[in-house]
């Protein structure tokens, strides 16, 4: 999918692209020695041992072996897709699909040699139709027992070997919806997880510790950036609705935005231990939150997906519009990819973090 040449809207003293990243923080992202050098850190080459195959990965309850490195890779899943982009492994990719953002900007010319085959869920035979050896998976519901396209076992018997994100591996047990629930707060170490293990199974475990390398240094930044003496504020991430009159798609305890509301010193004001509890507006009202993020999305497929939209009615329905949060202007942006645990998740924190000091609400 080629990069799509931003528009922008304002938001308070601010200016966002359309997928909801402030323009002055897209730089490139292989920054790590400034950052490391903001935080006194001393930067050494990274180095790492060559993969020696045959590789056998546990993988979110499944044994999955790799004779050799994949050579025709599918990112299903924004997040897989560009984690192996972030490792350098366009040339190794034969297909990406279910895009809820557009691309990272910096990753925009290489995903753009890389076929598209669709911004939703792709069909089982389109994906085999590119002879694929591997498929990187970001969610559950694209290869899961109730998923629509194929279960894991499909591509095992087509001998395609699957790789899940394990920070989606979550027990569905006393949830009925497909994302599950997650018993602890979501931390990086899940994603370092990811990355270490899909730069082994490609032979580029350097490129991946690098990698590592740059997200432990911009956490451990913002965490250190945030005053220990500030308000614990508490936050509801809206990710979207079908509409007005439904019930909201917010960020469960322990979720991504959990954690973000965490990293900043503060906690979610959502105590639903499901990823993705489905509340209506009297709940998030008597959830009262100091702080409401509200998620930009590209894939439109509700007109709640548009952070405008969002402000719009939080700003107009009689009732949310009398809450604290409201009334006190405390509604910021973040990229919607951001609030599922993902490498976007630790730019949501940066641009949430921006948007509450230029309000003066975090210190």
């Amino acid at each position: 999918m080629g990069y799509i040449a931003p528009t922008f809207f304002r938001h308070g003293s601010l200016a966002y692209t359309r997928s909801g990243f402030p323009v002055k923080i897209l730089k490139l992202f292989f920054a790590i020695s400034s950052l490391c050098a903001a935080l006194g850190i001393a930067t050494t080459e990274v180095s790492a041992a060559s993969t020696s195959y045959p590789l056998t990965i546990d993988n979110c309850g499944a044994k999955v072996t790799f004779q050799k490195a994949p050579e025709r890779a599918i990112g299903l899943g924004q997040n897989s897709a560009e984690i192996l982009l972030l490792l350098g492994l366009q040339d190794k990719m034969v297909g990406t699909a279910f895009w809820p953002s557009k691309i990272l900007p910096q990753l925009a010319e290489a995903n753009a040699k890389i076929k598209l085959l669709t911004l939703e869920m792709p069909t089982f035979e389109s994906m085999l139709a590119e002879n694929p050896d591997f498929v990187a998976v970001a969610l559950p519901s694209l290869v899961g027992p109730n998923s629509k396209i194929a279960k894991r076992e499909d591509f095992d018997k087509v001998g395609v070997a699957t790789y899940l994100s394990p920070s989606t591996c979550l027990s569905t047990k006393d949830v009925k919806d497909q994302y599950g629930s997650r018993g602890e707060l979501w931390n990086m170490d899940l994603l370092y997880k990811e990355i270490a293990e899909l730069s082994e199974i490609f032979d580029v475990a350097d490129r991946g510790q690098a990698l590592i390398a740059d997200f432990k240094a911009r956490e451990a930044k913002l965490r250190s950036s945030v005053s220990k003496d500030g308000v614990n504020l508490s936050y509801v991430f809206w990710f979207s609705s079908p509409s007005p009159s439904a019930d909201a798609y917010v960020g469960g305890k322990n979720s991504a935005s959990g954690f973000i509301a965490d990293l900043l010193g503060g906690h979610n004001a959502i105590t639903a231990e499901a990823e993705w509890p489905t509340i209506g507006w009297e709940g998030i009202i008597a959830a009262n939150p100091d702080v409401i993020v509200v998620a930009s999305l590209d894939r439109n497929r509700w007109e709640l997906d548009k952070p405008e939209a969002k402000i719009k009615f939080l700003n107009t329905d009689p009732a949310v519009s009398q809450t604290p949060a409201v009334k006190n202007k405390a509604i910021v942006v973040m990229d919607g990819q951001a609030m599922n645990p993902t490498i976007r998740t630790i730019y949501g924190a940066e641009q949430v973090a921006e948007q509450l000091k230029a309000l003066g609400l975090l210190k």
